[in-house]
């Protein structure tokens, strides 16, 4: 499993900081204290009262810390319990990073382990389960780990952290919530509000950056202080009331408080204090609004995460609530402190706190529109999946690749409203299936796996059978490229035989396509051939032109080269390209320019197959496809030993070696597509000799992957040495899988290694 691999120079994914943390400096420095003597403390608190801030903070620290150089050696000996003395400074302890993992949109337990890996940046392409992957990649590695807003699910997160805890000797936790996690060992810290000083500065340092011209005077004082206490110095309930000092006197903004503090802090009998503060400072807000910017705000809370602005048009609005009043309304919401703006890859987005959010949440239940609201949402959502697969086939590519990685909460939250109704199970098919262009081309097997499996479990519905055909062969795709060979035949041979019995001719194609997958890496170039090529007669007479058909084009012309035919390889590539760069298609251009760059190193052009390569290395990266990725690299390697480059081709090869971890053992033991890395390890083991070659691939398998591709692009430094001759001998072209070669190197006779 190697996505975004950790190492001694990997800062993290802590989010820049936009607002900088006021006072609190005691706080930072217990929970400084409280890290160096244990491996899991968790800062609990009543909601907005600053756990998120403070602990973000807190990991800023320890990661600026972190980076700075270190005098000392690191120690060889691993932490071993949850709580232990100071041995080791922060060089060493988070040499791997400090990460951040926000739980408070996760919903269902079974996508815990794929949201702390997402965090983590890493990518599994194998059935594996996610927890076994997590363990087994943390087992080695120093970090912290910030989890934040595991409430919904503590008793699933407390039994994770504990085995990641175990397993994990290096690794720390810093989690926030509003209860412990209850583990043995655990540090709890309850963090109270700001003192009263500290709680006047936040207020005012707040309102200030809402109004350049706030100032605090003399006179005004007293009246921000009264607010301050009335308020219970919550910092959350601090910042609403900051954005509302835009508009009204310190004077103005009491008297209204006051008005209404008896009837917000009715509540529930018994609650705490700091929570009915907690409510009448959003109640309060909520009561300030207007009529139509409490509505969108109830509205909005039927979002995960992020949403944009079309989302929120689309989603929202009515009779009630014009599509063209809505921009100004989140205008206002921005304005009062309730929304939070976001830069993203995908544009400028905006997300609520998650307090403010279940605030809104509820005020929906009570108005009994959230049942309409979450349809209007799913809707949502399935026609941007559907626009997003035709513009999949677009230069626009890389944009869907974000928009999809920005608004996966939101998918996941329109699957669970598909799935969690029996009549609409059609729509979670649909949807499921609809994604196979971000499960397969953006490195989410597992996720989609998760899901497919979820939608198929129910009997197909009448009228539907299109959408669980669908699902049915992507499922099969998604599978095959995880290894699973048994679940990817079942569910194609039951895709194809739907499609006979419905007469479905495009399901049939994609049926018969994705079996002669699974006989390209089982080995069987004839049968692959086959199936391929009469996938793309199928494809042209039901007129089907997309990224999935020339992919199948391009691994015809893998069969085809494996057999021999470098021709009819070339050419079959060769139109893929240029389809590909007509209409802006990266994804399986990258997998067509792998087999060009297989027949320029054939044929003699080392140079032409780096220059291919490199491009290749490029756009995988980009889209995080980690089949096509550890391909390139492996026959980069092959490329830089040809050039008479052993030690770099060495490094190369150890890089591209935990990769296979995350693409899983079946593709791994392909012999046509493993022959590259055996015959680089065989002639740069020949040339380097054993130990400095497993040096070389030593520190190539300690390569974080921007590192990796970062040297796969410069290449190797020009030296004086003379290129090796290429092989052309029927035994090297044997051993190296080059076209020619009829029986793959390193499969047993009779053994198929797929």
């Amino acid at each position: 499993m190697r996505q975004r691999p950790l190492h001694p120079n990997t800062r993290g994914n802590l989010p820049s900081e936009l607002s900088g943390l006021v006072g609190r400096g005691g706080e930072l420095g217990e929970l400084a204290r409280l890290l160096e003597s244990s491996r899991l403390v968790t800062v609990t608190g009543v909601g907005g009262v600053g756990k998120s801030r403070l602990v973000l903070a807190a990991a800023r620290r320890v990661a600026g810390r972190a980076a700075e150089p270190s005098d000392s050696a690191p120690s060889d000996s691993a932490p071993k319990g949850l709580r232990e003395g100071p041995r080791e400074g922060p060089q060493e302890r988070y040499c791997d990073g400090v990460w951040l993992a926000e739980l408070a949109s996760v919903r269902e337990p079974e996508l815990l382990e794929l949201t702390l890996a997402e965090a983590l940046g890493l990518t599994d392409h194998t059935t594996r389960p996610p927890r076994t992957v997590l363990a087994e990649h943390l087992a080695g590695r120093r970090l912290l780990l910030v989890l934040d807003g595991f409430e919904q699910l503590v008793e699933e997160t407390a039994a994770l952290v504990r085995e990641l805890l175990v397993r994990a000797p290096g690794l720390r936790v810093l989690a926030a919530g509003r209860r412990p996690l209850a583990l043995d060992g655990e540090q709890t810290f309850p963090l109270a509000p700001p003192d009263p000083e500290e709680a006047l500065a936040l207020l005012c340092a707040r309102a200030a950056a809402a109004d350049p011209g706030f100032a605090v005077t003399e006179a005004g004082r007293p009246v921000l202080v009264e607010l301050c206490a009335r308020l219970d110095g919550l910092p959350l309930a601090l910042e609403l009331a900051a954005g509302r000092l835009r508009a009204l006197s310190p004077a103005q903004l009491l008297a209204r408080l006051e008005d209404r503090f008896a009837l917000l802090t009715g509540g529930t009998r018994g609650a705490l204090p700091r929570h009915r503060a907690l409510r009448t400072a959003i109640g309060w807000s909520h009561e300030l609004c207007t009529a139509p910017e409490r509505l969108l705000w109830a509205r909005l809370s039927v979002f995960a995460g992020q949403f944009d602005l079309d989302a929120a048009e689309y989603v929202c609005s009515g009779p009630d609530l014009p599509v063209e009043s809505v921009l100004d309304l989140v205008g206002e919401l921005l304005a009062q402190s309730l929304l939070c703006r976001v830069e993203t890859a995908a544009g400028v987005r905006y997300r609520m706190l998650e307090t403010v959010r279940l605030y809104g949440a509820g005020w929906l239940e009570s108005l009994g529109d959230a049942a309409r609201l979450r349809r209007r949402h799913r809707d949502w959502y399935t026609g941007l999946a559907t626009w997003c697969e035709l513009d999949w086939f677009s230069p626009r590519q890389h944009e869907v690749a974000a928009l999809m990685e920005a608004e996966l909460a939101n998918l996941r939250l329109a699957l669970e409203c598909c799935l969690e109704d029996p009549e609409e199970v059609h729509l979670g098919q649909y949807l499921a299936g609809t994604l196979w262009f971000y499960w397969a081309g953006c490195g989410r097997l597992t996720e989609g796996r998760h899901w497919l499996d979820r939608a198929l479990e129910n009997l197909p519905q009448a009228g539907y059978e299109g959408s669980r055909l669908k699902a049915l062969w992507v499922l099969g795709y998604v599978a095959a490229l995880q290894g699973d060979t048994v679940a990817s035949m079942s569910a194609l041979y039951e895709c194809r035989d739907g499609a006979a019995r419905t007469e479905n001719p495009v399901a049939a194609a994609y049926a018969v396509h994705r079996l002669g997958c699974l006989a390209l890496v089982s080995d069987d170039m004839a049968r692959a051939g086959e199936l391929l090529g009469s996938a793309l007669e199928r494809y042209r007479e039901a007129g089907e032109l997309n990224s999935n058909v020339l992919m199948c084009q391009v691994e015809l012309a893998m069969a085809l080269a494996f057999q021999g035919d470098l021709a009819g390889a070339l050419s079959l590539c060769r139109e893929v390209r240029d389809i590909c760069e007509e209409r802006g298609e990266r994804w399986t251009k990258a997998y067509a320019l792998y087999v060009l760059a297989y027949a320029a190193l054939d044929a003699g052009g080392t140079g032409e197959a780096r220059r291919l390569l490199a491009e290749c290395v490029a756009i995988n990266h980009v889209f995080r496809d980690l089949v096509g990725l550890v391909l390139a690299v492996e026959l980069l390697a092959l490329v830089t030993v040809t050039e008479g480059e052993p030690a770099e081709a060495a490094v190369l090869q150890g890089a591209a070696e935990p990769m296979w971890d995350g693409v899983g053992l079946r593709l791994f033991g392909s012999g046509y597509f493993n022959a590259p890395r055996l015959m680089c390890q065989e002639r740069a083991g020949e040339l380097l000799g054993a130990e400095r070659y497993a040096a070389c691939a030593g520190h190539g398998r300690a390569l974080a992957l921007d590192e990796l591709v970062e040297r796969a692009l410069r290449g190797p430094e020009p030296k004086p040495v003379p290129p090796l001759p290429r092989p052309r001998t029927a035994a090297g072209r044997a051993a190296a899988g080059y076209p020619g070669s009829r029986k793959p190197a390193g499969s047993p006779e009779g053994e198929p290694a797929g």
